[in-house]
């Protein structure tokens, strides 16, 4: 059973949200929240896997809470559910820790789906945001050749995009946290990227091309 933390000012988008929820099998509405501050006060009691994050709200935004939770409860898993596609809530959310940015006009289907792959520690991105990024990353691209990775930069890599800490990457690897700093900062060197999350965005377009043939 997923437990969702529904975060939105809007109590009919709250009410709307949980009775699309509550008639899944598999995921149920652990609380409810109107702003960044009271969903932080409720984490605890309320144990979500799961908080469902509007962009915009009073007092903590959707992002600063995102930063919050990253910090404070990294096992909550944090999804944007947003009616604004611009760069500075997309990169902002994901930066702070967000796995996924999906538009309120998303279908029952997908935000269901998306929960899930949250869940498992996918990273679940909207068509329109995901072109976006794929676009931004593109034009960060190294020239064809330059992005060969070792057998074991592309295990660290693999790692980065599923989520994972240095911490945890040094667990499962055997290997200090120092060398996994090193392996991700050759890997965003050889890829051309600024940061993890753009890592993680890159591995996503990839993976997306090699299913999709785009």
């Amino acid at each position: 059973m997923i437990r969702v933390l529904l975060v939105d000012d809007q109590i009919l988008m709250r009410q709307g949200l949980r009775k699309l929820l509550e008639i899944e099998d598999g995921i149920e509405v652990a609380g409810e929240a109107a702003d960044g501050r009271e969903a932080l006060r409720q984490v605890p009691a309320c144990r979500p896997d799961v908080a469902l994050v509007d962009a915009r709200m009073p007092g903590m935004d959707g992002v600063e809470l995102i930063t919050r939770l990253t910090a404070e409860h990294p096992e909550v898993a944090a999804i944007v559910l947003s009616t604004f596609d611009e760069d500075e809530y997309i990169f902002g959310a994901l930066r702070a820790g967000a796995r996924g940015y999906l538009l309120k006009d998303c279908s029952p289907q997908e935000l269901v789906d998306a929960i899930g792959k949250a869940h498992r520690g996918e990273v679940v991105l909207d068509t329109p945001v995901a072109a976006r990024l794929v676009a931004d990353v593109r034009r960060g691209r190294p020239a064809p050749g330059g992005d060969r990775l070792s057998a074991r930069e592309q295990e660290v890599a693999r790692l980065v995009a599923a989520g994972a800490s240095n911490r945890e990457i040094a667990a499962r690897l055997f290997i200090t946290e120092g060398t996994v700093k090193n392996h991700v900062s050759s890997i965003l060197r050889k890829l051309g990227l600024r940061d993890r999350t753009r890592l993680a965005l890159h591995l996503s377009a990839h993976h997306l091309s090699s299913h999709h043939g785009d």
